[in-house]
């Protein structure tokens, strides 16, 4: 790094002698203010910066280098860049203005003057930042519950900028991850729309979303039975959590049942309704509906039952769920499942 400084300092010097003998000697007298001079300037990309060199009346000769290119000798323009220009107020500065900053405009600039006594030199590094920007994220994607998932989201800035993701749940808290967020054994509760956020405080965060869909098979969360007396109407209903939404069937013992005269079956999204219509005594018993989607199938019994005999039912299906269930726990066990 000592060599490779030295070296660039010594181009410096002769760029600067050479300038010497090229820059007009009718050029008004002036030289640098080194006290005002600025070691770095930061500004934004696609900003207008002004690099600013201040004289006085003891100067001969000036100009700007960008390292060893020759931007401006004296007022006479070598760069063919046209959004580089000279600001000179008067006879006391001697500044660069490069407007639409871009990030290969960053580096040294130098303002060289020749003064009486000896030559001076006023180095100043533009630095340009870039707002962040997210350039690859991915798309929107279905899986199975249980499956892994790796979501990824790929932005440049200057400064590198800090990546975040948040899933967009009522809690929507921060999640363990940048570029890439790794999601083992994914659950139904992890579905929804991810956001991936990029900020380096230059500008507004960039902010982008994929959108997780998990799929998993039915449950029937709540089966409701009905009480109806002979001659009125019944409404038997399973509501399921499915996805993808589910298809239904409804069974009388081992019979199928479809539309038909005194029955209607209703398929509202995750929800199904068996509606008898003129309860009949033929009418009272165990009903049955299934949920089914490509991932699994799930079923409940609901009974349509007379007036003054539904605890007895309810009891009944309730002592057996508990039975099957004791006999699962108890099978589980001896299997070590």
């Amino acid at each position: 790094m000592v060599v490779g400084r030295r070296s660039f300092l010594r181009q410096l010097q002769a760029s600067f002698f050479r300038l010497l003998c090229l820059i007009p000697t009718g050029f008004p007298v002036r030289s640098v203010d080194m006290q005002r001079a600025t070691d770095n300037i930061t500004i934004r990309q696609g900003d207008t910066a002004v690099i600013r060199c201040y004289v006085d009346d003891k100067v001969s000769k000036v100009a700007w280098l960008n390292r060893s290119n020759i931007i401006f000798a004296g007022e006479d323009k070598w760069s063919l860049d046209p959004r580089v220009d000279l600001v000179t107020k008067g006879q006391l500065e001697y500044s660069l203005r490069i407007q639409k900053v871009d990030v290969y405009d960053e580096g040294p600039y130098t303002c060289s003057i020749q003064t009486k006594q000896q030559p001076k030199t006023s180095q100043v590094y533009l630095i340009v930042q870039v707002p962040p920007n997210i350039y690859k994220v991915s798309e929107d994607i279905s899986v199975n519950e249980g499956s892994n998932v790796t979501l990824s989201c790929l932005a440049n800035g200057r400064p590198d900028p800090s990546i975040t993701w948040r899933l967009l749940n009522p809690s929507a808290e921060p999640l363990d991850g940048e570029e890439y967020l790794d999601i083992s054994g994914i659950m139904r509760t992890q579905a929804g729309r991810y956001e991936c956020k990029a900020s380096n405080d230059v500008a507004s965060p960039d902010v982008k979303y994929v959108n997780v869909v998990v799929n998993y098979p039915p449950f029937i969360k709540d089966a409701k039975s009905s009480e109806t007396p002979v001659g009125r109407t019944a409404s038997l209903q399973c509501d399921v959590t499915a996805v993808p939404k589910p298809e239904f069937e409804w069974y009388r013992d081992e019979k199928r049942l479809s539309n038909s005269q005194g029955i209607n079956i209703q398929m509202l999204g995750t929800r199904t309704i068996l509606v008898v219509a003129n309860v009949t005594e033929e009418d009272y018993g165990n009903y049955t509906c299934v949920a089914t989607n490509r991932l699994g199938m799930h079923n409940a019994s609901v009974f349509l039952y007379r007036p003054g005999t539904g605890r007895d039912i309810n009891g009944c299906v309730a002592v057996s769920q508990s039975v099957w269930l004791l006999l699962f726990s108890v099978a589980c066990l001896l299997l070590n499942c």
